[in-house]
């Protein structure tokens, strides 16, 4: 999670919403970490955690992830829950809840539908604190 915490630091620094993401391969490696760039890029698709499964995937060659960890220092949105489901992603691991967007415990809980064929083992509250601090200031600098 400090690499998360580090890439949503940066991320913030570039005037995006802070968030980081980092993905683990089934040994533990880091194979990608990003921050948001949806301001950067254009594309309200560039997610932190999106862009980490992009990366992941091209390393693997394969648009599943068995085994692959994922880090992220927000609760994921539904896209993003929608794509870690597709992506096959083992564990998830978030660090602050996100009850306004959030897509795992609160608002769609992409994981909880019937139609979802792959739910990933949740751990949620890691860094949470850290994670909704620099997340607040971030907004209160913007008010």
């Amino acid at each position: 999670m400090p690499l998360a915490l580090s890439e949503a630091r940066a991320a913030a620094a570039r005037g995006e919403v802070p968030v980081g993401a980092v993905m683990t391969d089934p040994h533990g490696h880091v194979v990608a970490s990003a921050g948001n760039r949806t301001r950067e890029r254009h594309d309200p698709t560039a997610h932190a955690e999106i862009e980490v499964i992009r990366a992941a995937c091209q390393l693997a060659r394969s648009e599943r992830l068995p085994g692959y960890r994922l880090w992220v220092t927000l609760e994921p949105c539904p896209m993003c829950a929608g794509a870690i489901s597709a992506a096959r992603i083992e564990t998830l691991y978030y660090g602050a809840d996100d009850p306004r967007m959030g897509g795992v415990r609160h608002g769609a809980r992409v994981f909880d539908h019937p139609q979802c064929h792959h739910r990933p083992e949740i751990h949620d509250g890691i860094g949470a604190k850290d994670s909704a601090s620099l997340l607040k200031q971030f907004f209160s600098n913007r008010r």
